[in-house]
């Protein structure tokens, strides 16, 4: 190993036990944890679960089993979907203290042991082995190839070398940087091994400041949901006031107190808003259905709502926007080049560049570089140097930024070395001369400016023995440049090209240099905005960041808080934001989006519990399908919420209009109950099954202080439902005129008013275009429950224990003309009331 060569002095066990003591266990702290049990009152104590619980309770005391038994078990149903997802989230501290809290190889009492990881103490030496996780932070005084995978808490795919401490200030201390001294908990050792101690444990680590503010971020309730829940109270005192009048009224004026409790209670139905909870729920369940089909994961459904509102989204670059693969994208010596995107046989004088970075690298590659470099010589198909053995390695040093290999071929007496590393390393191996020195200059920056990583590759052949005791013992020939990118995911232009259009911004927040960063801006068509370093963003005051954010669409050089300082500034300006992320180091930015978004395959596992939507399929244009089913949704629960308006204009009217006339009653609890029980509930959901609109992502994403009910769309739906009243009554008071029975005048008027209410359901079922195609409109829901609905209304007049039961009469043929010309005036009237105001629905 480099660095200390002294014996192994770790802490004694009981400097380890009063260190312990002192400043805790290695772990995340568990005390704030929400028990199941907590997470059941929480949700129980929800307004919107506690009116569907309550109005399924005052039906069954009604008698109401049906009606009852509807809203229990949705109320049933979205208490345990709530739940489970409530429960998952909580797992997120779990996760951490998983991946923290690993088995140790630390030296006590003068001796290697092997301890839990929520054991190691400040000051204990961590011995860092291949394959292990690191238990702490801590500062390397040895090492030996010391290789690291700090993706975890950076995010990206390049693993970095550890070298040994030579008076480094810990202050710098900061994941990801290559040539470092500095070791962070959760990390995995990919090569190599070395000698560490321990600075931080617990909250004090890397991984626990990110758990610390994983715990400190609450996320804001859904929109919709609290503007639901205000509607659903302004209309249940409407609703219960409107129907002690009713009793009131009847009572005093007729002295039938019996009847008016009736009427009473049928109004009060009429009024009880408890189908907007019902399909708030029922659009979030198959809002998720539909998002998991397209294989994206929700897991807060409640989110579904603001998918439609984004108007931000912030995306990492490593595993979202790439691959998270490193490939070989460029080879160049003095003489030839070649590109992987022009294609195309490899050059000669290359294949002898390929060969002596395979010679250079592990005969078992576990670095992603060298994993490339194997993998770019099979798809070339470069010829295999003769059988060799290795006989000596040369890995990183402070000094010398290359590995140098020394390989003898069987059978022979010389030596064959290889060498790779860092350009300006390579070049004094190879004591080029200045002509080559400015070529190699000039082509790293050419290749760096493009977000290329660089390493440059040298031959030397030695004859004998004795090896030179060190690399620059042998005389080198640069064979040279060997350039890695993460390639950019292929359907990722055009899925930012679809943002564009949807009047989404996109930002790229990385942790990676300028370079690399604005090299992938640019083929991912991110042209808009300019470059802004986390240095730059560590000096400024929050306003001063929200100004930034508005002029930079690519921030590089990025950490993990400030990750979710820009999500913070973002939303500081009125912004809704989404925010895409695979690593530990985007979760508290995940967390704080109204919208996180995790990868599924690559993501950590801290990523996925602490955000709100995840893609199984890791494809970053499945984002964008999530937004556009997200605005299909939220269009379909604006239709759907708008005919709940409007259908209960004419419920209640006609539930009202004997009361104030003295004529005899028509709608009964049974009838009131069928019409919020069967037609309602089925009728919204046929709403859900509505196609999106023609410019669903061609519009601008709504307003973030957007109503569900506008002024005029709730004035539009109103006058629907007036134009229904009118009509029904209409229907009411000629049958009563004529002198009827009272059960043929409740047929007619019963039978003009569902079908009015399908009528309503045509009407609203497209902002523009397409509402009155229902037969060939493609809505297999609204076509099932038009029959089944006429079936019915069959079934009431002739089936007599039915027509019994709502007291209905039989309907002669010229009932049935006057039925059909009412809802034939009712559609004319809806059809003149939208081309008027065409785009009523938009505002």
């Amino acid at each position: 190993m480099t660095g200390s060569t002294g014996p192994e002095v770790g802490l004694t066990s009981a400097e380890a036990a009063a260190r312990l003591a002192a400043e805790g266990y290695n772990d995340l702290p568990s005390a704030d944890r929400r028990t199941l049990l907590l997470i059941v009152r929480d949700v129980l104590r929800e307004p919107m679960f506690a009116l569907l619980l309550g109005a399924g309770a005052i039906y069954l005391v009604l008698g109401d089993l049906g009606e009852a038994l509807i809203l229990l078990a949705f109320a049933t149903l979205s208490v345990g979907i709530t739940i489970v997802q409530e429960q998952r989230s909580e797992r997120v501290l779990e996760t951490l203290r998983d991946i923290a809290s690993p088995r140790a190889l630390v030296v006590r009492d003068g001796e290697r042991r092997r301890i839990p990881g929520r054991e190691v103490a400040r000051g204990d030496l961590m011995v860092l082995l291949e394959g292990d996780r690191v238990p702490a932070d801590g500062l390397v005084v040895s090492a030996s190839e010391l290789v690291i995978d700090e993706s975890l808490l950076t995010g990206e795919s390049v693993a970095v070398h550890k070298l040994p401490a030579e008076g480094t200030d810990t202050a710098t201390a900061r994941p990801g940087g290559e040539g470092t001294a500095f070791v962070y908990s959760g990390t995995l050792v990919v090569r190599g091994e070395g000698l560490a101690v321990v600075q931080a444990t617990g909250v004090r680590s890397e991984l626990g400041r990110i758990g610390q503010s994983l715990r400190g971020i609450t996320s804001e309730p859904p929109r919709l949901q609290t503007e639901t829940r205000r509607l659903v109270g302004v209309f249940a005192v409407v609703g219960l006031v409107t129907s002690l009048l009713v009793v009131l009224l009847y009572g005093l004026s007729r002295g039938d107190w019996l009847q008016g409790l009736l009427g009473g209670i049928a109004v009060g139905m009429s009024m009880l808003p408890e189908e907007f909870p019902l399909v708030l729920t029922a659009f979030m369940v198959m809002g998720a259905w539909r998002l998991s089909r397209a294989r994206v994961l929700t897991r807060r459904a409640a989110t579904i709502e603001m998918l439609g509102a984004a108007t931000v989204l912030c995306t990492d670059k490593t595993g979202t926007l790439t691959e998270n693969r490193m490939t070989v994208v460029d080879l160049v010596s003095p003489s030839a080049r070649w590109r992987r995107a022009d294609g195309g046989p490899l050059p000669a004088a290359l294949q002898d560049a390929v060969r002596a970075a395979l010679g250079a690298s592990a005969p078992q590659p576990s670095d992603p570089m060298e994993r490339a470099i194997a993998t770019v010589a099979t798809e070339v198909a470069v010829p295999a140097d003769p059988a060799a053995t290795l006989v000596r390695r040369h890995g990183l040093t402070p000094r010398l930024l290359a590995v140098t290999q020394v390989w003898q071929a069987d059978g022979t007496t010389g030596f064959r070395v290889f060498s790779k590393g860092a350009p300006e390393a390579i070049a004094g191996l190879c004591r080029l001369d200045d002509a080559t020195r400015s070529w190699l200059r000039a082509t790293v920056d050419e290749l760096a400016a493009a977000g290329t990583r660089v390493l440059a590759i040298a031959r030397a052949d030695h004859a004998g023995a004795p090896l030179p005791e060190t690399p620059e013992g042998f005389r080198f020939e640069l064979l040279g440049l060997v350039g890695f990118a993460d390639p950019l995911r292929a359907h990722v232009p055009d899925a930012i090209a679809e943002c564009r259009s949807a009047g989404i911004r996109v930002a790229m927040i990385t942790g990676d240099y300028p370079a690399t960063a604005q090299a992938i801006a640019r083929q991912a068509g991110l042209v808009d905005g300019g470059v802004t370093e986390g240095t730059v963003l560590k000096g400024l005051s929050p306003e001063a960041l929200r100004e930034r954010v508005e002029a930079t669409s690519v921030f590089a050089r990025i950490l993990p808080e400030q990750k979710l300082d820009i999500v913070e500034a973002f939303k500081a300006r009125g912004e809704i934001v989404a925010m895409t992320g695979d690593g530990v180091n985007d979760a508290p930015a995940l967390r704080a989006a109204h919208i996180g978004v995790a990868m599924g395959g690559r993501g950590t596992d801290v990523a996925r519990e602490a955000s709100s939507i995840v893609l199984l399929d890791d494809d970053f244009g499945s984002v964008v399908r999530t937004v556009r089913l997200g605005r299909r949704i939220y269009d379909n629960l604006r239709k759907a919420m708008g005919y709940i308006v409007a259908v209960h204009v004419p419920i209640a009217g006609i539930a009202l209009l004997p009361l104030l006339t003295g004529l005899p009653l028509i709608l009964l609890p049974v009838h009131i109950a069928f019409l919020e029980m069967i037609i309602d509930p089925a009728c919204s959901v046929a709403f859900e099954a509505e196609h999106e609109e023609p410019d669903v992502m061609t519009r601008p994403p709504r307003a973030p202080d957007a109503r569900l009910f506008s002024p005029s769309m709730l004035a539009a739906s109103v006058l629907q439902g007036l134009a229904a009243l009118l009509v029904t009554a209409g229907v009411y008071l000629l049958a009563v005129q004529r002198g009827m029975p009272e059960e043929d005048v409740r047929t007619l008027t019963f039978f003009t008013l569902v079908l009015s209410n399908l009528g309503l359901i045509v009407a609203n079922r497209s902002f523009r275009g397409r509402a009155f195609d229902f037969l060939t409109g493609g809505n297999r829901v609204l076509l099932g429950i038009q029959v089944l609905t006429i079936a019915f209304l069959a079934a009431t007049v002739t089936v007599p224990p039915v027509r019994r039961l709502f007291g209905f009469g039989p309907m002669h043929l010229h009932d049935v003309a006057m039925v059909a010309l009412a809802c034939a005036l009712l559609g004319l009237t809806l059809a003149l009331m939208r081309r008027a105001g065409r785009s009523w629905g938009r505002r």
